[in-house]
């Protein structure tokens, strides 16, 4: 027996609106049969709206430390450095860049609340 990942959470301040942040990042989209209101203290985005998404729970705290866990992200067309700028066009924040001269290496964004996320090169970059 094993157990399958249903969702990734995060404790947020403002949860729908940090979801819909991340639903410009990834394309995911919410369930219409629930959809995310401000008004919820839950709001979820999948892929095609089903599991395997971003759940975001409203909490009273902000984020204080770095994460524990993170998500590392590569763009589906385009490069990196393209899907970097991207990223930041859209209110990421630049925390720690580890690319290399050689077109190795990642970069460290942060989202509008603070949450650590890399963006790896895309897998046309790596096969090339």
């Amino acid at each position: 027996m094993v157990s399958r990942i249903n969702q990734v959470t995060f404790d947020s301040r403002d949860g729908y609106t940090l979801c819909q942040w991340w639903k410009q990042v990834t394309g995911y989209t919410e369930n219409p049969e629930f959809p995310n209101s401000p008004d919820d203290d839950e709001n979820y985005i999948g892929p095609g709206g089903e599991r395997g998404g971003l759940l975001f729970i409203d909490v009273p705290e902000g984020k204080s430390v770095k994460n524990r866990l993170h998500l590392d992200l590569s763009p589906t067309a385009g490069t990196r450095d393209e899907e970097v700028e991207r990223l930041l066009a859209l209110g990421a924040t630049l925390h720690e860049d580890h690319r290399k001269e050689n077109g190795a290496g990642w970069v460290t964004l942060r989202d509008p609340e603070g949450n650590e996320f890399c963006v790896e090169r895309s897998d046309a970059e790596l096969a090339g």
